[in-house]
């Protein structure tokens, strides 16, 4: 009995140090093995069918360096999806490899079911997940927002009145409202500034006479301070919905405040483009990324 249990013992010593061995000679252990790129498709934040979101993760990320652009579809507030940011996305990946890309939806607004502060608590919801999931991921807890119309204001507004631990670095608005109480659509003369301006009233219950102070809280223009991110801007001196002076105003108030900024009016052109205008936008941005993401 007492050799069977000293041989058991020699066996069970000779495969222990059989396997310090192989672990010991093991030069790629899984910790330091690169990740490959991937991608995943319509991530819940919330209970709502519209919280999701899509993560591009690129190869060979990590927590301390990877990055990452949001990116914000517009539509009035009311409608539009992150599939309509997509054409972004290939650009994004080929001029900066190394950053993750996040592209969300969000809960969209109708009459009596304002977008603020619903669609900040939104970003503020798929900020909070990304943090909680930042190993998972490996993601660092450093953010850009790229957004378009509506979706310009949300990564505005976010950024210079919602970002308390300073996590974002940079925002880029193409053909974004700034400012509410521009008295183009306080005192409308062309027809669209008035559809904007009622279509505003009507999902958000409060009209400028009633409170006006909601309008300026909920402004870009209203609520940026010195601190603010480096903002990029472009906007079009035709738009039907968004004058110019909402691009005009605000790189003036980025400027006065001392904030890297830089701004684009389009000649001619209305609420987006192509050709060499696109060309120019996307050239730009990615020249603002480099000197400032």
């Amino acid at each position: 009995m007492q050799y069977k249990i000293n041989k058991i013992i020699i066996t069970f010593s000779i495969s222990a140090l059989l396997l310090l061995f192989i672990s010991c000679t093991d030069d790629t252990p899984n910790a330091e093995i690169e990740l490959e790129k991937s991608e995943i498709i319509d991530v819940s934040y919330g209970d709502h069918e519209e919280q999701k979101y899509d993560i591009y993760l690129p190869k060979g990320r990590t927590t301390q360096a990877t990055k990452v652009f949001i990116l914000v579809h517009g539509g009035g507030w009311v409608e539009g999806d992150k599939k309509d940011m997509k054409d972004f996305i290939p650009e994004l990946q080929q001029e900066s490899p190394n950053y993750a890309i996040v592209n969300i939806n969000y809960r969209l607004a109708s009459q009596g079911n304002s977008p603020f502060p619903m669609q900040i608590d939104d970003i503020k919801a798929v900020i909070a997940q990304l943090k909680a999931k930042k190993d998972e991921y490996q993601i660092a807890n450093n953010y850009a927002f790229i957004g378009t119309s509506a979706g310009a204001h949300l990564g505005m507004l976010y950024s210079y009145s919602y970002d308390t631990n300073k996590d974002v670095e940079m925002v880029c608005s193409i053909v974004g409202p700034t400012n509410f109480t521009d008295n183009a659509y306080v005192n409308p003369t062309e027809l669209t500034y008035l559809f904007l301006a009622l279509q505003i009233q009507t999902i958000t219950g409060v009209s400028f006479e009633q409170n006006s102070q909601f309008y300026i809280a909920n402004s870009p223009y209203h609520v940026v301070t010195e601190d603010a991110p480096p903002t990029l801007l472009f906007y079009g001196d035709e738009d039907p919905l968004i004058p110019s002076s909402q691009g005009i105003d605000m790189h003036a108030k980025l400027d006065e405040l001392g904030v890297t900024n830089e701004f684009t009016l389009y000649s001619g052109e209305g609420h987006g483009w192509e050709g060499a205008n696109l060309l120019d936008t996307t050239v730009k941005l990615r020249a603002f990324i480099q000197a400032n993401f």
